[in-house]
Parts: structure tokens; C-alpha cells; sequence
């Protein structure tokens, strides 16, 4: 029965993956990460949720309507991260660096957040913004359509 319900999550998993559009982000320094874009409220409400491992090359796109500030919370966010806030133009507002992990057990209180502004969100496995030279004001690219 144990095995049924993790063959059942495993697929589930890789059922909601094959739904994300990716796309390649270049980085300041021209390293390109593949990026699943979430760009529904759904998408985005369940983010890297339970992602146990994020290669360097990998991460998460969020796309909203405009440049607004945004508040990231990492519950069931089992891996360290560095979240890129960035502008309609694709000009870097904030990095959050290293954010730490929670587990399903963490209570609300402790769990970490991360806020800035920008019409986009890119989260990144944590290291990656310092080792590609993300800062405020430098540049990525990307084309994006919904």
C-alpha cells in the first residue's frame, strides 16, 4: 500500500510538471537557467513546493500582471533558494538571497519570507544569484508569452 501512494505522488508530480511552459532566462553574466513559468494563481501558489533538489541550470519564473511589490513565504519549501525580484524591463529591483528551506512541519510563525518589487519573480537554488553576479540593476533576459 506504501508503494501504491508514493507511485501515485510521483506521478501526480510529474503530471504537474509537464503543464509548465519553459523558458530560457540568461543571467548577467550569460549563464542560461530553464525556467518552468508559473503564471496562474495555481502555478504560483504551489511554486517549488516540495522540490527536494534544483540544479544550478533550473528555476521557477513567476509572472504577474504588473510591477507590484511581492511577498514570497517558503512553506513546504524544502530547499534553500535566492529570489530575484525583477521589473517590467527585466532590470533586477531586489535579490533575496539564501532563504532558508521549512518542512511541512515548520510552524507559520518561523517560516521565512522574502518581499521586493517587480512584475517578476525568479527563484533560483540559493548561491546562484552570487556565483552569476545578480545584483540590483543588472540585467536579465528573457521572452516571454502567454
Amino acid at each position: 500500500m506504501k508503494r501504491f501512494f508514493l507511485l501515485c505522488a510521483v506521478l501526480l508530480t510529474l503530471g504537474a510538471c509537464k503543464h509548465y511552459q519553459t523558458i530560457p532566462v540568461t543571467l548577467p553574466d550569460g549563464f542560461v537557467v530553464q525556467a518552468r513559468v508559473a503564471d496562474t494563481p495555481e502555478k504560483q501558489e504551489r511554486g517549488l513546493m516540495f522540490v527536494t533538489d534544483l540544479p544550478e541550470n533550473q528555476g521557477m519564473l513567476f509572472v504577474f500582471d504588473k510591477d507590484q511589490e511581492q511577498l514570497f513565504w517558503m512553506k513546504n519549501t524544502l530547499i534553500d533558494l535566492d529570489i530575484v525580484f525583477i521589473t517590467s524591463d527585466q532590470t533586477v529591483a531586489h535579490v533575496a538571497e539564501e532563504v532558508p528551506h521549512s518542512y511541512t512541519y515548520t510552524p507559520d510563525y518561523e517560516v521565512a519570507q522574502a518581499a521586493g518589487y517587480g512584475k517578476y519573480v525568479l527563484e533560483l537554488a540559493a548561491t546562484t544569484a552570487q556565483k552569476h553576479h545578480i545584483t540590483p540593476g543588472s540585467k536579465v533576459q528573457f521572452a516571454y508569452e502567454k
